[in-house]
């Protein structure tokens, strides 16, 4: 077997040939480049229109006028739909990266507007000790909730005298509204749709110059949660059920925009992820400061089973998001594809004078529903008036579904504790 010789330093080449240029050059392996995706940006926020004029303004009513699909591309294609946007997307920016407590510190919070509306609501949750719920024993909606509708209605002139609407059709008008968000009397529910409609009180306040904008973050972070708090309380007190068929496997049973303005809160958060909503104490904590950690902490607390990817698997989905702000941008397309975007919402949405309805809009749809068929609509009458899609299950009010809050009530009231039972295969 051959072995290596030494070599003696006389028996090298005085002088070597050079040969590194004949060396292929070292190039860096590049990896094969992934396919560039489309970039989708969120919806942006449309500029807010100042404030009307309204000397010698003429106020009325507001009345439904989506009655068919054409009614509501015009409505998607309207100034209204344009100012509800930007209304409800301005709230959503003027807290980002903002603390509840950083407002309740603000100076927007000792606005004499801010502590009117506070005080509205205050009383509002006053008359539920006036109004209490029936025993039925039944997860449905208690029909007690109708007299306490009726307590509001009966305050309602008051309230608005407290804010400065003088105006009697002002009043009539404005005060709709507000009747509105605390939900539907007739089916005993509520949804998405009623929440809207506070927003769309709180519009018509700003359209009559009542409220500044620079009170935003305080109606987004102080105002806007003491009314998630009443309707927390009606909820638990009344079984109110969800407004949908399917709104178990949605974001939540009754409530949208908690997670739109919550998420816009924690968009450049420095530690929590949307994954952190799993983390039980970081939700207890956060839960102060935190629109999202709230509503999260509630809807936990009124399941009778154990984990979001059981009984809210899409909040489930969500969390495994990169950052806040896809969770954000999502947010915002939901809003303007389900709540905005869909017949089965906006057919119960209400035009008057300060939320005007397009030219061309069916007259007066709570009257002609019953005469005709528009389109791809057609009539069903289920305690009160609506138009159903015929692709459709009848989403707005289709099934019913038993409150989750009911559940858990009822539950205790029966001795099987309060306590989340796990699912037998978790």
């Amino acid at each position: 077997m051959p072995t290596a010789v030494p070599i003696s330093d006389d028996q090298l080449p005085a002088n070597p040939p050079d040969l590194s240029h004949q060396l292929p050059k070292l190039t860096p392996r590049r990896r094969p480049q992934a396919e560039q995706r489309p970039s989708n940006p969120p919806p942006p926020t449309p500029a807010l229109q100042a404030t009307p004029q309204l000397a010698g303004h003429h106020y009325f009513t507001p009345t439904r006028r989506i009655l068919s699909e054409k009614d509501h591309e015009l409505f998607l294609a309207s100034g209204t739909h344009n100012l509800i946007t930007s209304f409800v997307f301005t709230l959503s920016d003027s807290v980002r990266n903002t603390t509840t407590c950083q407002v309740k510190e603000s100076r927007a919070a000792s606005d004499p507007a801010i502590l009117a509306l506070l005080s509205v609501l205050d009383e509002a949750e006053s008359l539920l000790q006036q109004c209490p719920p029936h025993d039925t024993g039944s997860r449905f909606g208690n029909p007690a909730f109708r007299d306490y509708l009726d307590r509001v209605n009966d305050a309602l002139p008051s309230w608005h005298t407290k804010l400065g609407i003088t105006n009697k059709n002002a009043q009539d008008e404005i005060s709709t509204y507000l009747s509105n968000s605390f939900g539907s009397g007739t089916r005993i529910d509520y949804g998405s749709g009623h929440e809207l409609n506070f927003l769309l009180w709180l519009l018509c306040l700003r359209q009559s110059s009542l409220l500044a904008d620079s009170t935003f973050p305080a109606l987004a972070l102080l105002v806007f949660p003491q009314y998630l708090r009443l309707m927390r309380d009606i909820q638990s007190t009344y079984y109110l059920e969800p407004a949908g068929s399917h709104g178990v496997w949605g974001l939540d049973d009754y409530q949208f925009l908690p997670f739109l303005f919550g998420a816009s809160q924690l968009a450049h958060h420095k530690h929590l992820r949307p994954m952190s909503i799993h983390n039980e104490m970081l939700v207890e904590e956060c839960a102060k400061d935190y629109l999202y950690m709230d509503q999260i902490q509630w809807v936990n607390a009124t399941k009778t089973v154990q984990g979001l990817r059981w009984h809210s698997p899409m909040l489930d989905d969500i969390s495994s998001a990169k950052n806040w702000s896809k969770v954000e941008a999502g947010m915002r397309r939901m809003f303007l594809a389900e709540v905005l975007g869909k017949l089965p919402v906006a057919q119960h949405f209400l035009f008057g004078s300060l939320l005007p309805a397009a030219e061309s809009m069916s007259k007066d749809a709570e009257s002609r529903v019953d005469e005709e068929d528009v389109g791809e609509v057609e009539v069903t009458v289920d305690g009160m008036k609506h138009m159903h899609s015929s692709s459709s299950w009848g989403d707005c009010c289709g099934i019913k579904v038993p409150s989750a809050v009911g559940a858990r009530q009822e539950a205790k009231k029966h001795g099987e504790g309060g306590g989340l039972r796990r699912v037998p295969f978790d």
